[in-house]
């Protein structure tokens, strides 16, 4: 019997996967494969942003993708992605979700937020759901799970990685074949001052597992010899709850009302699309261009009737309320005068019948010429007490930069795949421009099981 020993860094849903998946490989091409995890994080705190997540995927159907999937994350990167690694993506992503349903995961189709959005599924269950049913499965598998495993460097002879030095005690540990899974850079604040400018160091992760990304494996792999692939200058940010020390406590309803900075002012056209077409955009301006790194989200007693509206709020305490504006702009700490004045400019800029208002799509209910900045959707007035707000501040949670990978996982260094080295999930870059919604996890399930099988079948 070929034996084999495989280590998986990071024990996030795309480490877990290629865990789970090189067991399976090896059992399946009778190889004794002893499978290793190392994470970073201690063992409360492992799983990187999948287990906090609700774990969106980018499917119309568990057994179907969109079948413009390819072409439009193609059209959003200016057609910088790579093609090749998301028609492979796009080819797996059914066996992968019915391979997760033989594991104990059912899919449904969520609710979009409020507005109509990208076809999504997602596990039934609490948040976190799909990390606990892997992390279970891959004990049972009998996958080592070494807990507070730095990585310090990837040990290379020949031109082939052949295992890890880890921290905190330089501990050498050999192995036939390295995937890496450990994630991106939101953790690392010199990374983030380095790639993003001032500010960048005191970005919030939008969840605790993030944090532990701190881009040690991205730099293990660039000194390997590996190259760059992604937007280095790119996130995925989202707006999220000042007050609420919950994780991605996002507020999405501020399309349906006004944003002010700490002067009371608007600066953003809220209307300007779709949540998910401005969400990364809204949350960037908030940390890198307004005075204290806030915002404030403020709407009427009219967000109340639309249905579902709490769909599009995950924070867990209740918005501030008043019976006026000025009420409302003393418990922010906004100067009442200002904001009494941008919501009357507001107003007077409103359609006089709002009735054409349609909260799940651009609905063209655009504010008269002169409002600066214009509101170019679901522009009615602010008028019905109560008067509502959300102190708003931006949260990281995921980074575009990484590493180049091929469609089979390999990592490719300056003539061709580092012989030994794999690597899935956000740690290999890919992402340009803007985030493609709900295909962070997609890719992090496919690809992972992608590398974990590779791996296996490499030694």
């Amino acid at each position: 019997m070929v034996q084999g020993n495989i280590l998986i860094i990071g024990g996030g849903a795309a480490g877990l996967c290629a865990a789970l998946a090189a067991v399976e490989a090896a059992r399946e091409s009778n190889i004794d494969a002893r499978v290793s995890i190392l994470d970073r994080a201690p063992e409360a705190a492992c799983g990187g942003g999948s287990r906090w997540s609700p774990s969106n995927i980018r499917m119309r159907a568990p057994e179907a993708m969109e079948a413009t999937f390819v072409d439009e994350i193609m059209a959003q990167s200016s057609g910088r992605a790579d093609r090749a690694y998301f028609e492979r993506l796009a080819a797996e992503a059914p066996a992968t979700a019915q391979w997760l349903q033989a594991k104990g995961i059912s899919f449904h189709t969520p609710p979009y937020y409020l507005a109509k959005g990208p076809a999504r599924i997602q596990p039934v269950g609490p948040i976190g759901v799909l990390f606990d049913v892997l992390s279970r499965a891959a004990k049972a598998a009998g996958i080592e799970l070494l807990y507070a495993h730095e990585l310090r460097r990837l040990l290379l002879e020949d031109g082939r990685v052949v295992g890890v030095e880890t921290g905190p005690a330089a501990t050498v540990m050999r192995a036939d074949a390295v995937v890496l899974a450990c994630g991106g850079f939101e953790g690392n604040t010199g990374m983030l001052l380095q790639l993003f400018g001032p500010g960048g160091e005191s970005l919030r992760p939008i969840s605790p597992g993030t944090s532990y990304n701190d881009g040690g494996g991205i730099r293990a792999a660039l000194e390997a010899g590996a190259r760059r692939s992604g937007d280095w200058n790119g996130m995925h940010i989202e707006p999220v709850d000042a007050r609420s020390q919950a994780s991605a406590p996002v507020v999405l309803v501020y399309p349906y009302g006004i944003v002010v900075d700490r002067n009371g002012e608007r600066f953003f056209d809220e209307g300007a699309g779709l949540m998910h077409e401005t969400w990364e955009k809204f949350a960037r301006d908030i940390h890198f261009s307004l005075p204290g790194r806030t915002a404030y989200a403020i709407l009427d007693a009219a967000l109340l009737d639309i249905p579902g509206y709490e769909r599009a709020i995950r924070s867990e305490l209740p918005p501030l309320r008043a019976d006026s504006i000025a009420a409302l702009a003393t418990q922010l700490g906004v100067p009442p005068a200002n904001l009494v004045r941008t919501v009357a400019d507001y107003n007077a800029a409103c359609p006089a019948d709002s009735s054409p208002f349609d909260a799940t799509r651009k609905d063209g209910l655009a504010s008269a010429p002169g409002l600066s900045p214009p509101k170019s959707n679901w522009a009615r007035p602010l008028a019905r007490a109560p008067f509502l707000a959300w102190p708003l501040v931006g949260a990281i949670a995921y980074t575009f930069g990484g590493i180049e990978t091929d469609s089979d996982t390999r990592v490719l260094g300056a003539e061709g795949p580092i012989r030994g080295l794999y690597a899935a999930g956000e740690i290999t870059g890919h992402f340009y421009g803007s985030a493609p919604n709900a295909v962070a996890m997609l890719r992090a399930l496919v690809y992972g099981r992608i590398a974990g099988k590779a791996a296996v079948l490499s030694t």
